[in-house]
């Protein structure tokens, strides 16, 4: 069974990371999950989900009950001794989605201080599958600065625009469009939209 690592960092844009989760889980992988602690408040803003608990262990239940899958571990942002921030834990890659400045800013620095720059620094030091949808618009020469090291560090950016080419009739086919292009840089099979042909 594939695993994957999916960190949902405190951006707008949440909608993409629960999204891609739900395919993830369709897929048949099992996924390792880390929220940090402003995106949750930015997930009930923006989805009306409200995934915290009382504790991580009660999280982690919400989770599980949310996307109605046994195949979702959840992991507090500050648990470093979680197996996903060891190299000798294998898994098929991780993404961010979306990733924030801040989050950027700490994986293109190695700063590893939570557990989603730890888990992004193994991807890297392990040469494993890294795919970043960094959430900010203007760009900064600071942010792409960042963007460059990470991508020349490996990792994938993929900034969540849309195409339009599909003709999308809502907004979840831009969502779907924009997690099916994540889902392709991860490797996993999927029919989110139609393909240029």
């Amino acid at each position: 069974m594939k695993s994957f690592v999916v960190a949902i960092s405190g951006a707008s844009g949440s909608v993409y990371g629960v999204r891609l989760i739900e395919e993830l889980l369709k897929s048949g992988a099992f996924v390792h999950l880390c929220i940090s602690g402003q995106a949750f408040f930015i997930i009930r803003t923006e989805t009306g989900m409200d995934l915290a608990g009382e504790s991580e262990q009660e999280t982690g239940k919400i989770i599980r009950q949310r996307f109605a899958s046994d195949k979702i571990g959840y992991y507090g942002e500050h648990d470093l001794a979680a197996p996903i921030s060891s190299g000798s834990f294998m898994t098929d890659g991780m993404f961010v989605v979306p990733c924030s400045m801040k989050t950027l800013s700490g994986i293109a620095s190695g700063y590893a201080n939570n557990l989603i720059e730890r888990s992004a620094d193994v991807m890297l030091k392990e040469g494993r599958k890294l795919i970043l949808a960094p959430r900010e618009m203007p760009f900064s020469v600071i942010h792409l600065e960042n963007m460059l090291r990470l991508a020349r560090a490996g990792a994938k950016v993929a900034p969540p625009v849309p195409a339009f080419y599909h003709k999308p009739g809502h907004i979840n086919d831009i969502v779907d469009f924009v997690v099916g292009k994540l889902l392709d840089l991860g490797g996993i099979e999927h029919t989110l939209f139609k393909r240029w042909s």
